[in-house]
């Protein structure tokens, strides 16, 4: 097992489509959020009489990375405001979170545990000298309260324990005090064991139960790699056969597993909750870093290019709580939802769609991610991660990569040692004919090079991608171009919705909208053969109407036909596979960039 060590929001910039991603975040709704919502706005945590809890630490734990990364005057301005009102509301016992002392004991405490790990975040991006005292008194009143009886985990607060090692790993590097592991064993004994819970994920119901609630399970997936060295125990790679459960049972195309909010199972037609989107994504970056195991960093790619954008408008103005594999409509259910356990306009693109959990902390995504692309070991190594384009400076080196992937094959490094050095290379995974400045290059996993003081080298990394099917269940199919997967768009219209609701107001751009379909969407794959179109990446990378990259394919119609009870969703099977057309080529699109799409489609 090899750990890793992420840089720093101070050794990293975020160049070419990676940037534009950030600033369109920026830009938007998870940029404005403490202008235009009312939960960050007015919120308790700063002094005002909106929600106290999870939603302003949510935000921060995007806005932070995301402002200092993009080194915004303005928005770091904006974060520093907002921790300067949460510290200034720290009680002398350590307390934090904004509560009376008689309702400490029934405030489920995952606050606690989410605001320790913002101010984490913020140390690591702001190097704000009084951080580290403010979360020490945090999280020691955390462990007397917890010690003495005075409060135990329950709800959110049990089922996400492990989120506190965030701050302990922080504090034992810093304080190293005995007490630290008294508190994670405690952790550990009041929050909810997930070993033995995996019987619940193989057969969905519609009920809502803590237990399979896809957030939950998302986030629980690093709870192994943040926590077993602060309690003695050996690492196991746990993660692995508690995803495969999950994968087995209720997997998705883009490595999503489904919950509309819990466990949805694998019908192409259930949704996905964005916030599992955000969490999975931070559990596989913990992961890697943690274990050095590639399949966690090919897993996050997957997320970061599929899944993410496919449930956020071009703009990002705008998000759904529930994404489907098979979309055909964002349409208000007029009757039964067809969710597990969310309402009629969970699959909408707005401002709050359902809940406003997901609202707060989309927003970590695309700061964390890039975050995640380099990292370097105790062995004085550097690694290439998640090869997107952006540039470091460190005390080894200065390195710089312009890439367009994963819309095209070509990485090309510039590096300028300081020190020897060993640069590392993560290549991804299902790529064939890799180079490396033009000769090839036999490791299929990764690239290595040794640099000495004052060397400077070009590496230009090439290789190919080839499209290929993805078994489905139920005979279905789906098509993925290394680790972008690809479907059929469906055209559609937009329907604005402004209004005002228990005092939440939608207004353009911070509106609702439905996606009303325009176009046939009843096809079937007819061919094993499909042409890869590149064109050029424009200022929204991954864009509804000029996607980066397509794939040609050869179809069918086919009668498919819609679920029983629904005018605006698609039966979870067609109805007959028999071609009732003749073959069409038609233009794939990769799923983050159709936002309606049929993904999982047969082969006839």
């Amino acid at each position: 097992m090899q750990r890793w060590n992420y840089y720093t929001s101070n050794e990293i910039k975020p160049e070419g489509w990676l940037r534009r991603q950030l600033e369109i975040q920026a830009e938007s709704l998870a940029g404005n959020l403490d202008k235009v919502w009312r939960d960050v706005r007015d919120s308790k945590w700063i002094g005002g009489d909106a929600e106290g809890w999870e939603r302003v630490p949510y935000w921060l734990d995007g806005f932070i990375p995301l402002a200092y990364l993009l080194e915004d005057e303005d928005m770091i301005a904006r974060a520093k405001k907002y921790i300067d009102a949460i510290i200034s509301f720290q009680k002398p016992s350590g307390w934090i979170c904004p509560c009376t002392e008689e309702e400490i004991p029934t405030y489920d405490s995952w606050a606690v545990q989410l605001i320790s790990k913002v101010l984490v975040v913020y140390y690591e991006c702001s190097g704000d000298e009084r951080i580290p005292e403010v979360l020490y008194r945090v999280v020691r009143n955390y462990y007397d309260l917890l010690s003495s009886g005075t409060i135990t985990l329950f709800k959110w607060g049990k089922y996400r324990w492990f989120e506190t090692f965030i701050a302990i790993g922080f504090l034992k590097g810093v304080y190293k005090e005995p007490w630290l592991n008294d508190l994670a064993r405690i952790l550990k004994d009041q929050g909810a064991d997930y070993s033995k819970l995996t019987g619940l994920w193989k057969r969905p119901l519609n009920k809502w139960t803590y237990d399979t609630h896809i957030v939950n399970l998302a986030m629980m997936l690093k709870y192994e790699a943040v926590s077993h060295r602060y309690l003695g125990e050996e690492y196991t790679d746990v993660a692995e056969k508690l995803s495969e459960v999950l994968r087995t049972y209720n997997g998705t195309p883009v490595g999503l597993f489904t919950g509309d909010e819990c466990l949805g199972g694998l019908s192409p037609i259930r949704g996905t909750e964005l916030c599992s989107v955000a969490e999975q994504m931070y559990s596989y970056e913990l992961l890697f870093a943690e274990s050095g195991d590639f399949k966690w960093a090919e897993r996050l790619e997957m997320l970061a290019f599929n899944a993410l954008p496919a449930t956020i408008s071009d703009d990002m103005w705008a998000h759904q709580y529930d994404q489907q594999s098979n979309q055909i409509a964002c349409i208000r259910f007029p009757g039964k939802p067809l969710f597990g356990t969310n309402k009629h306009e969970a699959h909408l693109f707005g401002l709050e769609p359902e809940y406003g959990c997901c609202t707060a902390n989309f927003g970590q995504a695309w700061p964390k991610l890039a975050l995640s692309t380099w990292a370097f070991n105790r062995f004085k190594t550097i690694c290439s991660v998640v090869p997107l384009p952006s540039s470091i400076e460190t005390e080894w080196a200065n390195i710089t990569l312009k890439t367009n992937y994963p819309f095209e094959n070509v990485l090309e490094y510039t590096i300028e040692a300081k020190e020897d050095f060993n640069f590392f290379v993560r290549l991804p995974a299902r790529i064939d004919n890799v180079r490396v400045n033009g000769k090839r290059h036999c490791d299929p996993v990764f690239l290595s090079q040794f640099l000495s003081a004052g060397m400077q080298e070009t590496l230009t990394v090439t290789f190919d991608t080839k499209p290929e099917f993805i078994d489905r269940p139920h005979n279905l199919k789906s098509v993925r171009c290394g680790s972008l997967v690809f479907s059929l768009p469906i055209e559609y219209e937009k329907k604005m919705y402004e209004y005002e609701r228990k005092g939440v107001e939608r207004k353009f751009p911070y509106c609702d909208y439905e996606y009303i379909p325009k176009s046939d969407w009843g096809y079937a794959f007819s061919s094993f053969d499909f042409k890869i179109n590149r064109k050029e990446v424009t200022d929204i990378p991954f864009s509804s109407e000029k996607p980066p990259v397509t794939l040609t394919a050869r179809m069918r119609k086919i009668s498919w036909g819609l679920e029983d009870g629904y005018e605006h969703v698609c039966a979870k099977l067609p109805e007959s596979r028999t071609p009732i057309s003749d073959e069409v080529e038609i233009e794939l699109y990769p799923y983050g960039c159709a936002k309606l799409r049929m993904t999982e489609m047969p082969l006839i």
